[in-house]
């Protein structure tokens, strides 16, 4: 019987070890090589670039990011904004982008202001632009590949690091495209 409870302790011990592999954790090499020989080449797609020069030309406020944020936060699944942007030209060629690879757990563009574009699934909120995601990506309009640590999504249940690429156009960040990847998936 102590054998048994050494054992099921032993077991208990190593599943949990193996849930918290990756938590907070710098993203393995191989998503990092990924990222930067695969992901980056969407930041110049002609569909996604069109998405964010439109959305960009609309010269939102911050005022009114603030608002469609606090809107889309308390809107409980989609509403007629939400539905429009999901089926836009560019979120269509998101969703064919994400269906390539099992590991894209989600794939979505901002735009230079932080706020949503197109997306493959409604995200938590509409306005990123605070968060490390756009700005250590966007840097201003310089634009620079930015992979966050490794953390567990309660939504997917799977380890996930996002992959912030940025939309660039005439050598300027106009833009952010993020891609969630679920790291145990990537080969």
């Amino acid at each position: 019987m102590k054998k048994i409870i050494i054992l099921i302790t032993v077991c208990v011990f190593l599943m949990t070890g193996a849930v918290t592999a990756y938590g907070g954790e710098d993203a393995p090499l191989k998503v990092k090589n990924y990222a930067n020989s695969v992901l980056i080449k969407y930041g110049t797609d002609p569909v996604i670039v069109n998405g964010v020069k439109e959305e960009n030309a609309k010269k939102k406020t911050l005022e009114t990011i603030n608002e469609l944020d606090q809107k889309w936060m308390n809107t409980i699944g989609t509403d007629d904004f939400m539905n429009a942007m999901m089926s836009s030209e560019c979120s269509q060629h998101l969703l064919g982008i994400k269906k390539k690879n099992d590991f894209y757990e989600e794939i979505f563009v901002m735009d230079n202001q932080g706020a949503n574009v197109a997306m493959t699934d409604k995200t938590s909120d509409y306005w990123q632009g605070d968060e490390a995601k756009f700005t250590n990506c966007y840097k201003g309009g310089a634009g620079e590949v930015y992979i966050s640590d490794v953390n567990f999504d309660d939504s997917t249940q799977a380890y996930l690091t996002q992959i912030s690429v940025p939309v660039m156009d005439d050598g300027e960040a106009i833009g952010v495209v993020l891609f969630g990847i679920n790291v145990d998936k990537l080969n």
